[in-house]
């Protein structure tokens, strides 16, 4: 009943000048990110209502490939069906989820995936564990989904169009604070027709954006 999030909200996405000049000419041709180590799966990622974290993840790319030119581009988002990792509802499927992938491994034989701290970070930034439990909650909806089609040409069984997850991140803000400098919610969509339009944030003084370019759906 509560599933769908009918709210738009605004996403930003880290990238390089060309990627965010493409999407505002051409939206529907954007890259799906398909890494082992994607948070929450496989998307299209978003830091939502967050410009300046897009923008320091792109610079910090940039460190890894000098020929990236930083931007951020922005996005009216509909969540739809949400695989919202802040309500409880949806934390305790997935972790109904990861019982089912564990005896899987075992059945096989098989060391589960582990997520990763990357160099001196404490923030586990390689999620190969969450990414492959996340997809494999994905295909087996899929694979459900298809079944029921299959056998009544219908399903009440509902795909997620979208996954949303806050995260504590970066190092305390200050000393001896509860509150991390990194910390953000981030947003993987599934379904392209969750991203409404892409638009150039143009920030006045009230942090505000303009020049909206909507889809052409």
């Amino acid at each position: 009943m509560y599933s769908q999030r009918p709210n738009l909200i605004l996403g930003f996405h880290g990238c390089d000048e060309a990627v965010r000049d493409q999407l505002l000419v051409q939206p529907n041709k954007y890259k799906i990110s398909k890494e082992t180590f994607d948070w929450l799966g496989h998307g299209i990622y978003f830091w939502e209502n967050n410009y300046a974290r897009a923008l320091e993840w792109a610079i910090d790319k940039k460190k890894r490939n000098p020929s990236i030119k930083p931007s951020v581009v922005g996005a009216i988002i509909l969540l739809g069906n949400c695989c919202d990792l802040t309500d409880k509802v949806y934390i305790d499927i997935v972790k109904s989820y990861y019982h089912k992938l564990r005896n899987d491994y075992l059945s096989m034989d098989q060391a589960l995936p582990v997520n990763k701290n990357l160099k001196d970070s404490k923030d586990k930034l390689l999620r190969e564990l969450d990414c492959t439990l996340l997809e494999y909650l994905h295909n087996n909806q899929l694979a459900q989904y298809k079944h029921d089609l299959l056998i009544k040409s219908y399903s009440d069984y509902p795909m997620f169009d979208s996954t949303r997850a806050a995260f504590i991140e970066g190092a305390p803000a200050y000393s001896g604070a509860g509150i991390f400098d990194k910390s953000h919610i981030q947003i993987c969509v599934r379904n392209s027709n969750c991203i409404k339009g892409f638009f150039m944030p143009e920030m006045n003084q009230n942090g505000q954006s303009r020049c909206l370019r909507t889809l052409n759906k």
